[in-house]
């Protein structure tokens, strides 16, 4: 269906009866009477903290790093198509948007999006190449057409793409691993990861779970209908993306607690067709048997990590890098963050890798940004997501500071 069609459809996605009644009205182009946005202050004492810490962080040589904008609770973001605006997701009930209007890479307001609707958990915004904005919640996908050009009114295009409770069902709605993710794969369908809630995924909910893709990736097409679970043995990827050559999709995965500081590692996964298995629950991360799986035969075929990753560093958000500002050997690298450890005794993570792939698909991940954890063992912040900006800079989102940080490249 065509971007024309959809927005003349106007109900195209199919409104059930208990859709609050403001989604509604949007969904039929009308007016809610909410008129008042909440900006969020640039710059001030705030920023001047934040900047303060942005001059201990250690780059390669000829990176820059500098604050783009105060966004509060700031996790995955979403750039627009004309590059007008950055939309940011939050694991609360605000999505921001983000613009920068005289183009000096700093942006110049802050404001929440679609003010008249009640988000749960938007922590997953991603773009259509042709402009339509999806946002992945808890239990609901929202789809916004021409997110760029309505955002600037509390008013917004908006419809279900998957309504409440169709996501996952509302039985196993849970306050735990519900940070969702999205991208639109190289097939024009939309990807979409459902963390399953568990520490280590009990038996007894393993069908249930591969049924509707919880603990995997699902796809569908950009309508909402032909959903399909793309992605099995995934504990809580909360970060993926397409390889801009190959269309390979890669994730990362959080891997199980409570085994111990050094084990088991953090995944960066490499996925090369449908259906394949990356052995949640009876691999905890990498190749580390789960306790409560340990003495079990494997009854699927697992492909193992492309890359490993430190214990417990919570890799998050990825993205391929596109742009043509940053030296010749980091086209085509995935740069993604690792939000830091929970429950390690020694705090790791905190910071953005690189993984560098070869012509094999071998892959290679190292530290790229980094100083987060300070000397005292405190975390002065916390990296969430990575994009890609037009001018081929990065943006790198932290929930902590509550920031997003521009990384760019000077010869």
């Amino acid at each position: 269906m065509t971007s024309v069609a959809i927005l003349a459809a106007g109900t195209a996605w199919g409104q059930s009866a208990d859709v609050p009644d403001n989604l509604e009205k949007l969904s039929n182009f009308q007016s809610t009477g909410v008129t008042d946005f909440t900006f969020v202050e640039q710059g001030g004492d705030y920023a001047a903290g934040i900047e303060a810490t942005l001059e201990k962080i250690k780059l390669p040589d000829g990176f820059k790093i500098g604050l783009y904008a105060i966004v509060p609770d700031a996790r995955h973001m979403a750039v627009g198509p004309q590059g007008i605006v950055t939309f940011v997701g939050t694991r609360k009930d605000k999505v921001w948007s983000v613009t920068d209007r005289n183009k000096d890479r700093v942006a110049d307001e802050v404001k929440d999006f679609a003010p008249s609707l009640t988000f749960s958990i938007p922590n997953g915004p991603c773009f259509s190449r042709d402009g339509f904005l999806y946002i992945a919640e808890q239990n609901r996908v929202l789809l916004f057409p021409a997110a760029e050009f309505f955002y600037e009114s509390p008013d917004v295009a908006a419809f279900n793409l998957v309504a409440k409770g169709d996501l996952i069902p509302t039985d196993e709605e849970s306050f735990n691993h519900t940070a969702r993710v999205c991208k639109i794969g190289p097939d024009g369908q939309i990807y979409i990861s459902l963390g399953q809630p568990f520490n280590v995924a009990p038996a007894d909910k393993l069908d249930k779970y591969n049924e509707w893709g919880i603990g995997g990736i699902i796809r569908m097409k950009t309508d909402g209908t032909g959903r399909e679970v793309y992605t099995y043995g995934v504990r809580n990827s909360v970060g993926h993306d397409f390889h801009p050559v190959t269309g390979e999709l890669w994730w990362t995965d959080n891997q199980v607690d409570g085994m111990g500081d050094d084990i088991p590692p953090g995944e960066i996964n490499r996925q090369t067709e449908a259906g394949q298995h990356f052995g949640h629950p009876w691999y905890g991360g990498g190749t580390v048997r789960t306790n409560e799986y340990a003495g079990e035969e494997v009854p699927v075929e697992v492909v193992h990590p492309a890359s490993e990753t430190i214990a417990h560093a919570a890799d998050l958000g990825m993205s391929f890098y596109t742009g043509n500002m940053f030296p010749a050997k980091y086209k085509n690298a995935i740069f993604s963050a690792q939000h830091g450890s929970w429950n390690r005794t020694t705090p790791v993570g905190a910071r953005v890798m690189v993984t560098f792939i070869d012509d094999e698909g071998n892959a290679t991940t190292e530290p790229f940004a980094e100083g987060w954890i300070d000397e005292n063992e405190e975390y002065l912040g916390r990296p969430v997501d990575v994009v890609n900006l037009r001018d081929g800079s990065i943006l790198v989102s932290d929930d902590l500071a509550g920031a997003l940080y521009r990384i760019w490249y000077e010869e």
